[in-house]
Formats: C-alpha cells, sequence, structure tokens
C-alpha cells in the first residue's frame, strides 16, 4: 500500500471509549466542525449538536457530537425562495443519511489529525425522544449517530477487518463460495480472539431463553456477535418508524 500521513492516519484509527478530562479548545472543535461541513454533500442536510457536558456525556467524554439529518433547514430555504418540497420523506432522508454519514466520517478524520480519539454511537435512532427534548429540536431534525470525543485515556489495537477481497467486486459482484465466507470469518473471528475483546468487555449477547449456550469467550467472536444482533434483535420495524414519526417523518 501506499504510505502517506493521511492513509496511515486512516489506517490506525480505532474506537476510543476512554478519555482524558482536557477540554478541547473552542480552535479544535471549530476546526473538526468545519471539516465536516467541507465533507460531500448531496443537499447540506446534515447539522451537527454539541455537549461539552463530561458528568453526561457516553463514557465521560469531554466532547459528545449528535449528526443530525436536518430537513428544518433545508424546508427554510426552500420557504424564503417561494418553494413547497413535494419530495417524499423517504426520497429526502436517504440524502440526509449521506450528507450526515459523509460529515461525521469528515470530522473524526479531523479530530484523529488534531490528536483526539472517537467512538461512535450508533444507538441515536433509538434515543431521538431524549435528544429532542436536550436540544430542543424542532421537527424535520432526525438523530442519526453520536460521537464521542476527546484525548485518549487509552492505546488499544486496530481492530481486525475482512480480507480486500471479500469488500472489494470488479466489474460485477462477487458471489461467494462457503470457503471464501469461511475465509473472511476466519480472519475476523481470530484476530479478535488474539485480542481478547469480548472477554475483556465481558459481554456476550445473550440467546433465547431455553436456548443452549455452545460459545465460551475461547470461541465467541466478532461473527458470532454480529450474527446475533441481526439474528435476535430489530425485526420489528415500528421503533424506529414511530421516532421518525415523532421527528414529523413519514415513511
Amino acid at each position: 500500500m501506499i504510505s502517506n500521513p493521511v492513509i496511515d492516519s486512516l489506517m490506525s484509527r480505532k474506537s476510543i471509549r476512554k478519555y482524558r478530562e482536557e477540554q478541547p479548545s473552542d480552535e479544535v472543535i471549530e476546526t473538526i466542525v468545519r471539516a465536516g461541513q467541507q465533507a460531500p454533500f448531496a443537499m447540506q442536510l446534515g447539522s451537527v449538536l454539541l455537549s461539552r457536558e463530561i458528568e453526561h456525556n457516553v463514557f465521560r467524554a469531554p466532547l459528545l457530537f449528535t449528526i443530525c439529518v436536518d430537513v428544518y433547514r433545508m424546508e427554510k430555504i426552500m420557504k424564503k425562495r417561494g418553494w413547497n418540497r413535494k419530495a417524499s420523506d423517504i426520497y429526502t432522508l436517504l440524502f440526509g443519511i449521506q450528507d450526515a454519514a459523509y460529515m461525521a466520517q469528515n470530522m473524526v478524520v479531523a479530530a484523529e489529525s488534531l490528536g483526539l480519539g472517537s467512538c461512535y454511537i450508533g444507538a441515536a435512532p433509538f434515543m431521538t425522544k431524549k435528544i429532542r427534548e436536550l436540544y430542543e429540536l424542532p421537527d424535520r431534525i432526525f438523530p442519526l449517530v453520536m460521537m464521542t470525543m476527546g484525548y485518549p485515556a487509552e492505546a488499544p489495537p486496530v481492530r481486525p477487518r475482512y480480507p480486500m477481497d471479500f469488500h472489494l467486486s470488479e466489474s460485477r459482484y462477487t458471489c461467494y463460495t462457503d470457503d471464501t465466507v469461511s475465509e473472511a470469518a476466519e480472519v475476523m473471528d481470530s484476530g479478535y480472539l488474539r485480542q481478547n475483546y469480548y472477554r475483556e468487555a465481558n459481554y456476550m449477547i445473550p440467546l433465547p431463553e431455553g436456548t443452549e449456550e455452545k460459545f465460551d469467550f475461547d470461541s465467541y467472536s466478532w461473527t458470532e456477535h454480529i450474527s446475533r444482533k441481526l439474528g435476535l434483535w430489530g425485526e420489528d420495524p415500528e421503533e424506529l418508524l414511530s421516532n421518525l414519526k415523532l421527528c414529523g417523518f413519514e415513511i
């Protein structure tokens, strides 16, 4: 691979969950948010909320950003131009999710370059009511993802990734064989087991009552963990649909 400071920073990035209490300066925060604004966009439908309240922030992080899909602001612009939105909410949200995600990743990269660590918190869409109340959000704004940030107080290893050929298809999509799937799973699982990730976290998603547990921390690893998430959670879409409705979106 080619190596340069940007590539090296991207390749060494890891989630940080322990932070020093040192509060980043206003200049650092401005730089991170401005870098987020410079991300590619479709309609600039991303906006940023910030909490510096360490006592209340996830992981006691000095900074907690919440990146939102912000249609409220765009509709204000449209009204000023004499337009009403005809685009459906699902159409608008798909572009808004892209805009907000690009913005969030630019902020993470910028923070890394300034010596800060970060961790994405994907639970924001399930915390809609709390976030709306905390920040007094108007309708047409949906919290997409939270990010903790601060100066690291830990140095975890970089977590494994699938092999390149399990990610990249050229000319046409690769339909993976059982052998290829097993090899990719082994890369992930052996990597996490070497790092004792789930043992140190003391976390294993419990199986339904009456189901025999066949794993322990010598065998429970990433592919089983993610399979349990998608195999046990999220069956009813109503929770997310109701949270979108709470924010003024009809899907």
